[in-house]
């Protein structure tokens, strides 16, 4: 939100109570959702219930030292976002303040409280170029001008939403700062690089329709088996230590996305401090440029006030909305949306409302379906195509599924990747459980990978899930009786299997060439499995014993493609390497 001025702010009442990240205020002439400003230190904080005289506030910073009698004031409008260009290659926290601009001000890298500033910098001179001229009709959220925001994203100036839109009157190009009148309509509105909207309401937008072309992650398990679709949604739930921060920086990192919208909501600060060093220095696989380039990052670490990281989703979510009307794909990471929903029961429990499951507030699923029904693809009110991905981590105790956050989540989401504690405690990553994840996207992305990969994508895909449910079945045996006393060919589809879980399911997050794998890369090793399972159930028909079948010293190379930078040239020879040793045997 802009940095209040003056003008924008009056003294309407005084703290009646404080409770935590709770103010009570007494004689507030406020709204709902109204942002105001608490005490002698102007904490920025948000209206959320009004009850005669009494005003409810969550405040967003410390509340310590905080007491009754200390003035209230109102801004009269409620929490949003400022949006322009500047966003790309920034560090927020919870309600939009720019990390660095606040160190710079403070000359601390511990914040102050009652300290603001815009969320963009209104000085910044930026090159605008109009894409209208005198005499043009613009509506409502159409494209008036381009700005290079950053060398990887041509930022749109748009017409607001809320504008009635016209005849274009003059529009010129050069040097602006983002308050500056780069459009002049016959109505008397005035265009500049720079809007507002309220986080807690939907961007308009046209059309929302079914996505048809997968958001690809460059993780095997998941574009493999377990796809998301650009503008789809997708949940990753998993205990403490099961791999949920380093899959959302693998998202983050190389998803098919023209914008990632990261938002750390509450993790520890030490898994913030790890992407935000480490993504400066990550080059983007498509462009070459910088990854920071096309990222926004939201830190609300666990050591910030609670009430902020009840906000930062709906900080992000406003920011990914925006670029989603010029026509981008956007890829947003909620890591995590339990420490969200935590917020939520800790404000609610200090509100003394009645509670829900495990002391949630009833109204929790309204709030995940909430969010998360921001996410799609849609079709802008100017016509262009623009999606938003939404990927939450859930963080449930104990690694407990059946928690109300997991529960609720799932009713929402059309993608479940389960991260299971037994798997990493093997050391298999990413630990995510094939038997129990899924994807509802399965169906109307598969055309994409067979007009874009093989035809036989799907085919390939229910092959090695039929191998891997049949091995967790024969597991179940081997544990009773012993893998010996199983018939061969049992035994060499356990075989087979281990080879899908160590060659194609496992991967590498911190080895150069195999923490990115293409759909073609994907589709390649699990033919070169399949390969090697139609040879060894030949030479097991022939009468080879499973034991020599599993000694040839090819097999174990399968392991080693996901490694291969030349990995088209190294699956056909060792394709050719494992048909003649097979073959040699009968």
């Amino acid at each position: 939100m802009s940095q209040a001025t003056q003008d924008s702010v009056r003294e309407d009442g005084v703290i009646a109570s404080v409770s935590g990240p709770v103010v009570t205020a007494r004689g507030l002439d406020a709204r709902m959702n109204d942002v105001v400003y608490v005490g002698d230190e102007g904490l920025m904080g948000e209206v959320i219930e009004i009850e005669g005289d009494l005003t409810t506030i969550q405040v967003y910073e410390e509340t310590s030292g905080v007491g009754p009698g200390e003035p209230v004031e109102s801004t009269g409008e409620p929490l949003t976002v400022d949006l322009g260009p500047g966003m790309m290659d920034a560090i927020y926290d919870g309600v939009q303040r720019p990390l660095d601009v606040l160190e710079s001000k403070m000359n601390s890298a511990f914040l102050d409280r009652g300290v603001d500033a815009p969320g963009i910098d209104l000085d910044k001179k930026w090159e605008f170029e109009p894409t209208v001229s005198a005499g043009d009709e613009v509506a409502s959220g159409d494209v008036v001008g381009t700005v290079p925001e950053t060398v990887t994203i041509e930022h749109k100036v748009m017409v607001p939403p809320d504008y009635e839109g016209g005849e274009v009157v003059a529009a010129e190009d050069g040097e602006f700062s983002v308050t500056e009148t780069v459009v002049e309509l016959d109505n008397g509105e005035e265009i500049t690089m720079h809007q507002e909207w309220p986080v807690r309401q939907a961007r308009p937008a046209a059309e929302k329709k079914t996505p048809r072309e997968p958001l690809v992650s460059g993780q095997r398990i998941l574009d493999g088996l377990f796809p998301i679709a650009k503008g789809g949604t997708a949940a990753i739930p998993g205990p403490f230590g099961s791999g949920k921060t380093v899959t959302q920086h693998q998202l983050a990192k190389w998803a098919d996305a023209d914008i990632v919208v990261y938002v750390g909501c509450g993790e520890r600060g030490n898994e913030m401090t790890e992407v935000i060093e480490d993504f400066p220095e990550l080059d983007d696989p498509k462009t070459g440029n910088p990854l920071m380039a096309r990222t926004c990052l939201i830190a609300n670490t666990s050591n910030m006030p609670v009430a902020a990281r009840e906000s930062c989703i709906y900080t992000g979510i406003t920011i990914a909305e925006y670029y989603r009307d010029m026509g981008y794909d956007v890829a947003l990471m909620a890591d995590s949306t339990s420490r969200w929903a935590e917020a939520m029961r800790e404000i609610s429990s200090r509100l003394e409302e009645m509670p829900g499951e495990e002391g949630y507030p009833a109204y929790l699923a309204a709030r995940l379906s909430e969010f998360y029904e921001r996410a799609g693809y849609f079709t802008t009110v100017n016509g262009e195509e623009g999606s938003v991905s939404v990927i939450g981590a859930v963080s449930p105790p104990g690694g407990d599924f059946s928690e109300p956050v997991t529960q609720n989540t799932l009713r929402i989401v059309k993608t479940f990747w389960a991260l299971d504690a037994d798997l990493a405690e093997r050391r298999h990553f990413p630990a995510i459980n094939w038997n129990e994840s899924y994807s509802l996207y399965q169906e109307q992305l598969d055309p994409w990978f067979v007009e874009n990969v093989e035809d036989d994508w799907a085919e390939e895909r229910q092959w090695a899930v039929d191998v891997l449910d049949e091995e967790s079945e024969l597991q179940e045996i081997v544990q009773l009786v012993g893998k010996d006393a199983l018939p061969e060919d049992q035994q060499l589809t356990l075989e087979i299997a281990r080879y899908l879980r160590e060659a194609y399911l496992q991967q590498n997050a911190f080895h150069p060439t195999d923490t990115y794998c293409s759909p073609e890369k994907t589709y390649g090793i699990l033919t070169a499995i399949h390969a090697f399972n139609d040879e060894a159930f030949k030479a097991l028909e022939a009468g080879v014993p499973v034991e020599e079948i599993q000694a040839i010293e090819a097999a174990p190379r399968l392991n080693r493609i996901g490694v291969q930078e030349d990995w088209e040239a190294y699956i056909e020879d060792l394709t050719a390497e494992i048909t003649e040793q097979l073959r040699e045997l009968y």
